[in-house]
């Protein structure tokens, strides 16, 4: 090896260095059913009129009163909760860097369910906190005694609730939520609701703001416009207590947000009945994929309350490999965590893209 290039490799961190890449799969001419996005283009009006914006943003200027014509617009479209107020981030993964790196104090640490969001861990690690990850049930409910009990013994300065989790799709007890919020605010730690794939639930933790805000002082709402229909956009928010929120903001990069990307988010605002719709069909075939998938012998789906449908058959790998050679691409889930064994992560598509699904689905088990 290079001399030279040997010493600076020895600059880069030995638990970086010993780290895996967040892996990205290519669905070069597969139907992309790996990633939960929303599988719906703009309509072609739509795209039009959206360039004819684009085309007029001043690229050669950092991002300027348009960042705030997107905060309010996004603090209209959630009714945003009195008192509280609402941060950008470039993506969600951006956010859970950054709630990192304005919590790290000597000690610190961050909890949470686990399956559950890759990042949550990963955030930890890159800023030097300790992650403590709390198995779910068999059935993937919250095991509350035992988060109950990893509360009081690590009091972390973070506790992630994905409402919805990721990869298991499913909204956990309110009521468990709740005790766990106040344990969590007993000892001093922030909590995060995790609300990615909330165009799909059929509740959001907002509501349980607005009916006890008292509880949630210490409490933060982050969302993305990702799953909204805005993949190839990565914008994120934070929404809560307007004194927390701004000491968290302080430790955003300034121009996080590109002024292309505050621009589409904006313009998908404007136009968000058309991204409710497009919901609407996700949450339809969801249903519809649900049933198809519990008739198939092996196939065992989970509730769901996302876009996607954890599922678990005989073999993960086989099945897996089997759907790629007949073009369907979906995520092999099965070595993340051993109660994911034999599990893929199916993203619900259109139906043509769910009927290719179906149809190659038995042959690959």
């Amino acid at each position: 090896m290079n001399p030279l290039l040997e010493a600076a490799l020895q600059r880069i961190r030995q638990d970086v260095q010993g780290m895996h890449a967040y892996a990205i799969q290519d669905a070069t001419g597969l139907i992309k059913l790996d990633a939960m996005e929303n599988p719906y283009p703009l309509p072609d009006a739509l795209q039009h009129a959206l360039g004819q914006r684009l085309g007029a943003v001043a690229v050669n200027r950092y991002p300027g009163p348009r960042i705030e014509d997107l905060k309010h617009a996004l603090a209209a479209h959630v009714r945003l909760p009195e008192g509280a107020a609402l941060m950008l981030g470039n993506g969600s993964d951006e956010l859970i860097s950054l709630l990192a790196m304005a919590c790290d104090r000597p000690g610190a640490a961050i909890l949470a369910p686990v399956p559950g969001f890759v990042m949550y861990a990963m955030s930890a690690q890159l800023q030097g906190l300790a992650f403590h990850g709390v198995p779910l049930t068999p059935d993937f409910a919250l095991d509350e005694a035992a988060m109950l009990e990893a509360i009081a013994r690590v009091q972390p300065a973070i506790t992630y609730l994905a409402y919805p989790n990721n990869p298991t799709a499913n909204c956990w007890d309110p009521a468990a939520i709740r005790r766990l919020i106040a344990a969590a605010g007993a000892v001093g730690g922030l909590v995060v609701m995790d609300e990615a794939y909330q165009p799909f639930a059929s509740h959001t933790w907002l509501d349980e703001w607005r009916a006890d805000p008292a509880a949630h002082g210490h409490v933060l709402v982050m969302r993305t416009l990702s799953k909204f229909g805005l993949a190839g956009v990565r914008l994120g928010y934070l929404i809560g207590a307007a004194p927390l929120v701004a000491q968290i903001d302080k430790v955003r990069p300034p121009y996080n947000v590109s002024a292309l990307n505050a621009e589409c988010a904006l313009f998908a605002l404007e136009h968000a009945d058309v991204f409710a719709e497009q919901a609407a069909a996700i949450r339809a075939e969801r249903e519809r994929l649900m049933a198809a998938l519990a008739a198939l012998p092996g196939v065992q789906p989970f509730p769901s309350e996302a876009n996607m449908i954890l599922v678990r058959v005989p073999d993960a790998a086989k099945a897996f490999a089997g759907l790629r050679a007949r073009g369907v691409l979906v995520k092999n889930v099965s070595t993340m965590h051993p109660m994911l064994a034999n599990c893929l992560r199916l993203t619900v598509g259109t139906p043509a893209e769910n009927e290719a699904l179906l149809a190659a689905l038995p042959p690959s088990l």
